[in-house]
């Protein structure tokens, strides 16, 4: 039973397009081949993925990225963190209406030649609302995987600057940068640099920095994608909401989608015993990400037991473990 489990996680990794799934599922039944005592076949298992890994390390040499990545170098170094994304939207579980939407972006993106030689621009400034924990950072990663670009994540130790005019000129480098460096650039936690101008803490300073990235953004026409993130809406300034081409809210998951965390990150274990109204009613309130973690720290107890099957207790304490975690 435990194999046919891998062998479905191994079809639905490799449909979905998901090679780091696909190859840590193959390594799994590879482990679980070895400890059923079967040797030979979890030797040739191991060689296998040994190739598998690479051939992929030597095709992303050989054909790159479909955007080639230049480090940030000199004071950008300082301001913005740049890596290659491997998450996908098949990573996420998620409702059919953000799933649209996050669609809707990347099929734009993809076809962004065609829609611009109708007059027509593609989303590309996108602001995520939501709490903790709720996927926002997944998802700038997720665009970022999809499209094959470089995910740039700005730093806000080395933007936010202590004299008079330092801030905005370093946030004229990131915008620099954007336009010719194509990418996702990510800011989150964005009410650091988006707060209310009339607000009754509001410096100079500030109301400065925000009037710097109103302008940067409304004049930007790059091919990159700017995504923000933010827990506290209320904090943002309004005028920021109508530069940005698309505003994506994140809510509290459904029973539908907290039992689909937990299947996605349980699907090499055995869970047909579990009992799903005991687990989700544990789980309401929780965020996706703790959650996700929860279901992660029911599996290392299983491995470490050495069984093969997650119990309604172990879940359910691992859930209550996270919830005391953010009180």
């Amino acid at each position: 039973m435990t194999t046919a489990r891998h062998i479905v996680a191994l079809l639905q990794s490799h449909v979905a397009g998901d090679e780091e799934r696909f190859l840590s599922v193959a390594t799994q039944l590879a482990a679980h081949e070895a400890r059923q005592g079967h040797g030979k076949l979890a030797q040739q298992l191991q060689e296998l993925i040994a190739v598998a890994k690479s051939r992929t390390a030597d095709t992303n040499r050989a054909v790159g990225r479909a955007v080639p990545m230049a480090q940030p170098r000199g004071e950008l170094a300082t301001l913005l963190a740049a890596r290659y994304s491997e998450t996908r939207l098949s990573s996420m579980v998620m409702g059919a209406e953000l799933q649209g939407r996050l669609q809707r972006v990347l099929s734009e993106q993809r076809q962004r030649e065609r829609l611009r030689s109708r007059g027509l621009g593609p989303r590309r400034k996108l602001l995520l609302v939501g709490p903790p924990g709720s996927g926002k950072t997944m998802t700038a990663a997720a665009l970022a995987g999809e499209l094959k670009l470089p995910l740039f994540t700005v730093l806000y130790d080395g933007l936010i600057g202590k004299m008079m005019g330092e801030t905005a000129s370093r946030l004229r480098l990131i915008f620099e940068a954007i336009t010719t460096q194509r990418g996702v650039y990510f800011f989150d936690e964005f009410d650091a640099i988006g707060a209310q101008r009339a607000s009754p803490n509001d410096v100079g300073e500030i109301r400065r920095v925000l009037n710097s990235f109103l302008q940067f953004l409304e004049n930007d026409s790059s091919d990159s994608l700017i995504i923000a993130a933010t827990n506290h809406p209320e904090l943002l300034d309004r005028a920021l909401f109508r530069r940005f081409d698309d505003v994506i809210q994140y809510g509290a998951p459904t029973p539908d989608i907290m039992q689909g965390i937990v299947q996605a990150h349980l699907v090499t274990f055995e869970t047909a015993g579990l009992e799903w109204a005991s687990i989700l009613n544990t789980a309401e309130g929780l965020s996706p990400a703790e959650i996700a973690r929860a279901a992660d720290e029911a599996a290392k107890a299983s491995v470490i037991s050495g069984s093969n099957e997650i119990t309604t207790d172990v879940l359910v304490a691992a859930l209550r473990e996270r919830r005391a975690a953010t009180l």
